[in-house]
């Protein structure tokens, strides 16, 4: 999905939202500090299977998945990290990597860690590695509607 589509999802759902430009980055913490915002609010979109589909598990930059605490929230068998080569096709206009966290365009789960859920506002990547969207958290959930659980370490 193109910036251009995510922020014309964002307007015809009258949500108030502001891009953030930065250099170029590929790591949560690069891009956090490159843009400016913090890490705690910087969202980051990891793809994982969950009984072999493919989900968005999303989380504070600042936090990393527990994956037997998400198999546990989820109620699945198996829960493990997708590779690459598993998820890339399903976001052909997007940067790998770079996947807004709105599976819900894409007809897949999200999964939001509790801690990232209680924050006010939330930054993520747009499609690229050189553009954030940041939004206020209460609309994000509202949109997406993702499961709320707790599986980053405490």
């Amino acid at each position: 999905m193109p910036v251009q589509k995510l922020k014309q999802f964002l307007d015809e759902n009258k949500v108030k939202y502001v891009t953030i430009s930065h250099s170029p980055a590929f790591t949560a913490q690069q891009i956090a500090a490159s843009a400016h915002v913090s890490g705690k609010d910087l969202a980051k979109t990891v793809m994982v299977k969950v009984d072999g589909h493919v989900a968005m598990a999303v989380l504070s930059a600042t936090h990393q998945i527990n994956f037997d605490r998400l198999k546990d929230a989820v109620g699945a068998k198996k829960v493990e990290l997708a590779g690459e080569e598993e998820f890339k096709q399903l976001f052909p206009q997007c940067e790998v990597g770079a996947m807004p966290p709105f599976g819900n365009l894409y007809e897949m789960e999200v999964y939001m860690d509790r801690r990232l859920a209680e924050d006010e506002d939330i930054a993520f990547n747009a499609g690229s590695h050189t553009e954030l969207i940041k939004m206020h958290c209460a609309d994000y959930k509202h949109l997406v509607k993702p499961r709320v659980l707790e599986f980053s370490p405490h």
